[in-house]
């Protein structure tokens, strides 16, 4: 659930200011909101010193340097100029790692010339002997002007290579080769000398990735010190008395007030107005909060005044699970890489959620493979393998249960709306909306699926109509009421219908899963095991293919098992995702 929060307001001496953060901090309960832009010299310091480090911390994480480093937790004696070190051997290994591929290129373009001193052919120019390179094409040779002498370096198919020398500037007919900076025997040492150069840098930078996770701390403490000069600069000053203010749960309220009057400060703890921009605090139990690690990654919250759909998204995500992944196999598969993901990481995650959701899911599709009897394929041993469900291994009745799955889900979120309203009549236009989704339910199983439509079906859409056109607005003006019915029904009418159908992704995904792994299996059985090298062939198709399906069906349930929960299921309950999260003062570590 959301988490109720209060509003506060805090007064202390100019003088106390420092100390009364210090203190906010170790409660760790107020997320503050700055009374004007805090800005400062301490501020840009902290910013500059932040950008240093995770400047070091981003070289010391490259592949190449995190591989083969020292492995230590000490952390340097003065972090500053070893990060600024770091930042300038990378900076060094940048420019020379350019110029070197430059060079290289350059040593490959003018290997075809051999090996000659450039200034000495210009400085013959000031004794009226041109020596000027040129790219001409072998037919072309002969056009050349009677008082030029042309030696040829070497060739490239019909493009020769070659000097052209004369007493006097010739013109020549093609564009002149510019000479280099430098000869290529120059270019050679000075290519050598800078890889051995590259070599020491990336040696220097290994010795320092012992510093790592030292410097990954002192990031830590400089956010904390950012935050504690950002506190300071953005409270309200009034004379010699300033003001912060922010939010704190109600269930903070008596911690708060017993500090303040333990300290002394004036504090004021009101409800938030509707014009407060109130942060999300979200508290579930330990079984639902798993959900909390998709939210995270998707980087989604839900604005104070919307709902927490933690409970529904994790029941209906876990079915969607099942029916797109439709194997019992690949569930098994999900599970072992979960447990093995566990074993190998988790005592690195203080979070153990993520795996008890894959866990979770992980059966769900084993539970569905199950009951359809899916496994590797929906053919793949069938005769073996019984569905406990026959009915499931029909493409009708599947889609049938999809669409049933639709307008089940999405009529949870209109009841959910509708107790909200309550007691308001209004809850009975949210009623309405439900008794139109089960009319769209019967429509989609008419247009899709072939069935009759019910004599009685009709009733839920006119039941819902007229619902919905008297009881979607507050107006006591019974005209303004109707016209926000029809303009609600207008928008949305058509909307519910094609959000039912649109659960029939979950068919037709699975399906797809299913058939593609049908697919390799008999692909693989045609090759058969009648020797050694069929025998490989058939085992590589199988690993292949089913390694393919497996990867490819994270990628549905992101695209197709999310979206019905956050867009379609959303849209319906009135959820925006447009809330922050409360993040409050709090002493993160010393």
């Amino acid at each position: 659930m959301i988490v109720p929060m209060k509003k506060v307001a805090i007064l202390v001496q100019s003088k106390e200011a420092s100390g009364a953060i210090e203190k906010l901090r170790s409660l760790g309960v107020v997320h503050v909101e700055h009374q004007r832009p805090p800005e400062g010299r301490n501020i840009t310091s902290i910013q500059d010193e932040l950008a240093l480090v995770k400047g070091a911390i981003r070289v010391l994480s490259e592949p190449e340097f995190l591989q083969q480093g020292l492995k230590s937790s000490r952390g340097p004696s003065d972090w500053k100029s070893t990060a600024r070190h770091i930042v300038d051997l990378d900076s060094r290994l940048d420019q020379l790692q350019e110029y070197s591929l430059t060079l290289k290129n350059k040593i490959s373009r003018w290997e075809a010339w051999g090996d000659f001193d450039p200034e000495v052919l210009r400085s013959l120019r000031q004794k009226n002997v041109y020596i000027r390179l040129y790219q001409i094409p072998l037919k072309e040779l002969n056009n050349l002007p009677s008082a030029a002498i042309v030696k040829k370096i070497s060739s490239i198919k019909e493009i020769v290579n070659c000097l052209v020398i004369s007493r006097e500037k010739l013109e020549v007919p093609f564009k002149e080769v510019a000479l280099p900076q430098r000869g290529l025997q120059e270019m050679r040492s000075r290519f050598s000398k800078d890889s051995r150069t590259i070599k020491l840098i990336k040696e220097d930078i290994r010795k320092h990735t012992c510093y790592r996770k030292a410097l990954i701390r002192t990031v830590d403490l400089l956010a904390q010190r950012q935050e504690f000069y950002e506190v300071l600069g953005g409270m309200g000053q009034s004379g010699e008395l300033m003001y912060l203010s922010g939010y704190i749960p109600y269930d903070a309220a008596a911690a708060l007030l017993e500090r303040a009057k333990k300290e002394k400060w004036g504090v004021a703890i009101n409800e938030p107005s509707p014009e407060d921009n109130v942060p999300t605090s979200i508290r579930n139990p330990r079984w639902v909060s798993i959900i909390g690690s998709v939210f995270k990654v998707m980087e989604i919250i839900p604005g104070y005044r919307e709902v927490d759909i933690s409970l529904w998204f994790l029941i209906f995500l876990s079915v969607f699970f099942g029916m797109l992944i439709g194997d019992a196999a690949y569930g098994a598969i999900f599970f072992i890489l979960t447990l093995l993901a566990e074993r190998k990481w988790g005592h690195k995650l203080g979070d153990k959620s993520p795996f008890i959701l894959f866990y979770l899911l992980s059966c769900c599709a084993i539970i569905w493979g199950a009951l359809s009897g899916t496994f590797f394929g929906q053919e793949w041993l069938s005769a073996s393998v019984k569905p406990l469900i026959p009915a499931l291994r029909s493409d009708k009745n599947v889609q049938g249960l999809c669409f049933l799955l639709g307008a089940f889900h999405l009529s949870v979120a209109h009841l959910w709306r509708a107790v909200i309203k309550l007691p308001s009549r209004i809850a009975l236009g949210e009623i309405g909306w439900i008794s139109i989704l089960w009319g769209g339910f019967l429509l989609a199983k008419m247009l899709v699926l072939g069935d009759a439509f019910p004599a009685f079906g009709k009733w839920f859409f006119i039941a819902g109509i007229i619902l919905v056109i008297f009881f979607t607005s507050q107006s006591r003006n019974i005209l303004k009421g109707i016209g926000a019915g029809l303009a609600s029904l207008a928008l949305n009418l058509v909307n519910s219908f094609t959000d039912i159908v649109s659960y029939v992704r979950l068919f037709a995904v699975g399906l797809a899963t299913v058939a593609v792994a049908d697919a390799f299996n008999k692909m693989a059985l045609e090759i058969g095991y009648n020797s050694i090298l069929t025998g490989v062939a058939t085992s590589l198709i199988l690993i292949l293919g089913h390694a393919l399906n497996i990867l490819l069906g994270p990628m549905s349930i992101l695209v197709h098992g999310v979206r019905l929960n956050v867009l379609e299921f959303c849209n319906h309950v009135g959820v925006k995702w447009s809330g922050f999260a409360y993040r409050p003062l709090r002493e993160k570590s010393r």
